[in-house]
């Protein structure tokens, strides 16, 4: 698309949500025995942590309020707060899926901007709106920190992540750009 560089696939869950050690396994940063490295595991193809009990009751202990799970009208306004950021930004929002406890954004931006602002600016801005209409929540937060990262390569990649996303489980809000038909019908 004109104007646009490149697409990332950001993922993040709510606060309290899927926390390290989890017995579905977790996606996490681990710092390494030299205690100088970490094994990052958001990237494409990384399995995920083998659970681990011990980790996920300290992660369990460490929490400052209830888990959050997001209701529908607040899917909803994070579905407006993430156009109008997008639109603010320049981004294109391909598509979007807001569960209860986690949220997935694919967006296309111009240039080669750092994924992190990306992330950041989507849970801040979201953060701002949940914040004015309904409070904060008892931990101060609405979500988990950081998030995964991963960037699309090609068109084939991207109409999958539009698949992915519009097929989720149990979502609030999905929403996919009306501009993707076009893309489907093109060959890859």
């Amino acid at each position: 698309m004109k104007g646009i560089d490149r697409y990332w696939h950001l993922t993040w869950t709510t606060y309290g949500q899927w926390l390290p050690g989890d017995e579905r396994g977790s996606v996490t940063r681990i710092r390494m025995p030299d205690h100088e490295h970490r094994l990052e595991e958001d990237q494409f193809g990384t399995p995920r942590t083998p659970p681990i009990p011990r980790l996920n009751e300290a992660a369990q202990e460490a929490l400052v309020g209830p888990p959050v799970l997001l209701t529908k009208p607040q899917a909803e306004q994070l579905l407006l707060q993430f156009h109008e950021t997008c639109e603010y930004r320049k981004w294109l929002l391909v598509a979007t899926a807001i569960m209860a406890n986690h949220t997935h954004a694919l967006l296309g931006v111009p240039g080669d901007p750092e994924p992190e602002d990306l992330l950041r600016d989507l849970k801040s801005w979201g953060s701002r709106k949940l914040n004015k209409l309904y409070g904060k929540p008892p931990s101060g937060t609405w979500w988990t920190e950081s998030g995964s990262r991963r960037k699309k390569p090609d068109m084939s990649a991207i109409l999958n992540t539009i698949d992915y996303i519009k097929n989720q489980d149990y979502p609030l809000v999905v929403w996919i750009n009306p501009v993707t038909e076009k893309w489907h019908q093109q060959p890859t």
